[in-house]
């Protein structure tokens, strides 16, 4: 349980990371 929560939050920090690096797509 504790590895798919940490799996989703890196999910989510890589998400957000994406979004930061390429703004022009959102």
């Amino acid at each position: 349980m504790i590895t798919y929560i940490f799996i989703l939050a890196l999910g989510v920090v890589s998400y957000l990371l994406y979004a930061l690096i390429n703004p022009e797509k959102f």
